[in-house]
C-alpha cells in the first residue's frame, strides 16, 4: 500500500474513531509532511510512490539524527517521532502492515518544563484590569474571570455556546480534548462577569454567531489566537512578572487550588486530565502549602 493512502486512512480514522481535535490533526499531518519532505531533499526519494512498508528503521533513524544536528528542540524531535509512532501501531493493529518498523525505537527522555503562574494577588489584579464600562472591556474580563476560574483550555473557552453556561448552578459544560465532556465549576465572580458581558454584547448590534459565548467586536466567533493577545495585553499593563498565555491561567487555577489544600485526584477531575501523572506537575510548582507545613510541622524549622 502507498504510504500517502495508509496515511489517509490513518487520518481518517483519527477523525472520525478517535474524534481527534483539527488541531491535533493539522500537527499530526505537518509532522509526516516535514519527514516526507526530508525524503525528498535528503534521502532523493519521492514520497508520493513510496509504499509504507518501504520505511525502515535505519532511514528514520538517520532523520531523527539530522533533525538533532539542526539544533531542534528535543520536544519538536519527540513529537514528530511520536506522530509517526502512532501512525504505525495503527497500520499494524489495521492489518495495512505485518510489522512496526519503529517498535524498538524510543522517545527521547527530556526534562519537564515547570508551568508558569501568577500568585493570588497578580492574577487578581490582571482580571480587574479591564474597564467594564466598555463592551470589550467587560468581555475579556469575563474571559480571564473564566480561564481562571474554570481552568479551561483556549480552545475550551473558545468553543463555548451560551446553551453551555448554567448560571444558576455555576456550571459551564466543557467540550475537551478527544470530544471528552465534562462539568467545570463557575465561580461567583465568573458567573457575575459573564451575566454582565451577555448583557452587553447582546442588545448593541447584529450578531452573525448567535450561540457563540465570547465574541469579537464584530460579532464573530472569538478565536484562540486573539484570546492570547487579550491574555498578554493585561499581564504587560499590569507589569506581572510572568506574562502569560490563557494556559497560564489554568496553570494558575490548579496550583492555587492545590497550595489551598485541594486533593490531586479532585484537581485532575477538574482539569479534566485523563491520567493522574499530567496533573502532578503542579506538586513541583505549589510549594507555598508545602513550606507553611513544614514551618508548623518540625519543631527545628524556625
Amino acid at each position: 500500500m502507498l504510504l500517502t493512502e495508509a496515511l489517509d486512512r490513518y487520518f481518517a480514522w483519527m477523525s472520525d474513531e478517535r474524534n481527534v481535535s483539527e488541531l491535533t490533526l493539522k500537527a499530526y499531518s505537518k509532522d509526516w509532511q516535514s519527514y516526507m519532505d526530508w525524503l525528498e531533499s535528503s534521502e532523493g526519494l519521492v514520497p508520493e510512490t513510496m509504499e509504507a512498508e518501504s520505511v525502515s528503521l535505519v532511514q528514520v533513524r538517520r532523520y531523527l539524527y539530522d533533525m538533532n544536528r539542526k539544533g531542534l528542540s528535543r520536544g519538536t524531535i519527540n513529537r514528530r517521532l511520536a506522530s509517526m509512532k502512532s501512525f504505525f501501531k495503527y497500520t499494524v493493529r489495521h492489518e495495512l502492515l505485518q510489522e512496526n518498523p519503529l517498535a524498538d525505537l524510543a522517545l527521547t527522555r527530556q526534562q519537564r518544563k515547570l508551568p508558569r503562574y501568577l500568585d493570588v494577588d497578580e492574577m487578581v489584579q490582571v482580571i480587574e484590569m479591564p474597564d467594564n464600562r466598555t463592551e470589550a472591556g467587560s468581555r475579556d474580563r469575563a474571559i480571564m474571570e473564566v480561564l481562571y476560574g474554570s481552568g479551561l483550555r483556549v480552545m475550551e473557552l473558545v468553543g463555548l455556546k451560551v446553551s453551555d453556561v448554567d448560571l444558576s448552578a455555576g456550571a459551564l459544560h466543557v467540550m475537551g480534548k478527544g470530544g471528552r465532556e465534562r462539568i467545570a465549576p463557575l465561580g461567583a465572580m465568573a458567573a457575575a462577569a459573564v451575566t454582565e458581558y451577555l448583557a452587553k454584547s447582546r442588545q448593541t448590534r447584529n450578531i452573525q454567531k448567535k450561540q457563540a459565548l465570547f465574541l469579537n467586536l464584530k460579532g464573530g466567533a472569538l478565536t484562540d489566537r486573539a484570546v492570547r493577545d487579550i491574555v498578554r495585553k493585561y499581564c504587560l499593563e499590569a507589569g506581572t512578572k510572568e506574562i502569560l498565555s490563557p494556559h497560564g491561567f489554568r496553570h494558575s487555577f490548579a496550583t492555587h487550588l492545590l497550595d489551598n489544600g485541594a486533593d490531586l485526584r479532585a484537581v485532575q477531575s477538574l482539569l479534566g486530565h485523563r491520567r493522574i501523572s499530567s496533573t502532578q506537575i503542579y506538586t513541583h510548582v505549589s510549594r507555598t502549602k508545602l513550606r507553611k507545613i513544614y514551618h508548623k510541622a518540625h519543631p527545628r524549622a524556625n
